[in-house]
């Protein structure tokens, strides 16, 4: 039976069109022996697949001054494709990859690295679904908890340790190895979510499993009462947050309009739960005047657009793609502004509901 190429990385990338001078968001999955490429993640067959026997990379890539991250790859048919990443050490890491996978395949080699997340398999006779069910039961199931963490308070929800306690006492596994794989499926399907920064980062791929046998790790079922809730500067008195969620990031930016293309100050709120960035008025109101849905959207910098103008010459922009190829298009303060803005909208897109 032929062995199933490796997944070594993947994620959202904005990719060039082969025709046309069109950058549109990708979910791109780099495997042992090449790069295959879908308009969304849930998509069951991709719409094209890039072959990495005798292929070449360049970065960084310069080819197109405006944008910012780009990586390109040359083909054995001295074809090129292009792909942006949303930041430096983003791009950097698929290149690392992709450069480790191209070697490995001309050389005749299996990739290999140190992760062991493949080492272990799941029983066959194991259904997510059903044993989802079981982990909410509201006798026997997992017990959904108070918690609390970096002065903020998590509700109806419970630790990763937890999680794997309760997979070895439903004789669900043999092992808290093989429930740590379990429990990544369980992750990577949705029937769980990750809540709180360690657990986040975890399933970014910022750990050598994408979900956590620990304490201070902490997930939630996604359609639980969960809410954070966090201590004020002033006082410690708890206040619920406006939309359930932990508010990652806020601040001001300028915000381009659709119509007149103007910019206008906007403050921004940014949570994880719902995966939305609202834009308020900065001079006071509760409502927001608009939102952009971030689940599944591809965010980047960008050096300049044509055919606008900016409130002053400092190339601090980044672009926001949803997954209904919405663009949108915001400047910070500063470039390290910019690359907290970018890292904290990547983060939710992944992992936010």
């Amino acid at each position: 039976m032929e062995r199933e190429p490796m997944r070594i990385r993947e994620g959202y990338l904005v990719k060039k069109g082969s025709m046309f001078n069109t950058w549109k968001p990708m979910w791109v999955v780099l495997l042992e022996d090449g790069i295959e490429f879908y308009k969304r993640k849930a998509d069951n067959s991709p719409k094209g697949m890039i072959p990495l026997k005798g292929s070449s990379i360049h970065s960084p890539c310069q080819d197109f001054g405006k944008r910012m991250f780009v990586f390109k790859l040359t083909v054995a048919k001295q074809q090129d494709h292009f792909f942006q990443a949303a930041y430096l050490e983003e791009r950097d890491a698929w290149v690392r990859d992709i450069k480790k996978a191209i070697h490995h395949i001309d050389g005749g080699q299996r990739f290999a690295r140190k992760s062991t997340r493949r080492s272990i398999r799941l029983p066959e006779t194991i259904n997510l679904s059903a044993l989802y069910l079981s982990m909410k039961d509201p006798e026997k199931g997992i017990k959904e908890l108070k918690l609390e963490k970096d002065k903020r308070v998590f509700n109806h929800c419970f630790t990763g340790t937890c999680v794997i306690d309760w997979l070895v006492s439903s004789s669900s596994i043999r092992n808290r190895k093989e429930g740590l794989l379990l429990a990544s499926s369980l992750l990577s399907e949705g029937y769980l979510q990750p809540a709180g920064d360690t657990s986040k980062a975890a399933a970014e791929g910022l750990s050598d499993t994408p979900f956590l046998d620990l304490s201070d790790a902490y997930y939630y079922f996604p359609d639980s009462g969960f809410f954070c809730e966090g201590y004020s500067s002033d006082d410690d008195v708890v206040l619920k947050e406006e939309f359930r969620g932990t508010i990652v990031k806020q601040g001001c930016l300028l915000k381009q309009g659709h119509r007149r293309k103007n910019w206008k100050v906007r403050k921004f709120i940014l949570r994880d739960d719902p995966a939305y960035l609202h834009y308020y008025d900065p001079a006071g109101g509760e409502e927001p005047l608009g939102a952009i849905h971030l689940r599944g959207c591809v965010v980047t910098a960008v050096e300049d657009m044509p055919d606008t103008k900016k409130y002053d010459a400092d190339n601090v922009l980044f672009e926001i793609i949803t997954a209904n190829e919405i663009h949108y298009y915001l400047q910070a303060a500063s470039s390290t502004e910019r690359t907290e803005w970018i890292k904290a909208i990547q983060s939710v897109s992944r992992t936010g509901k």
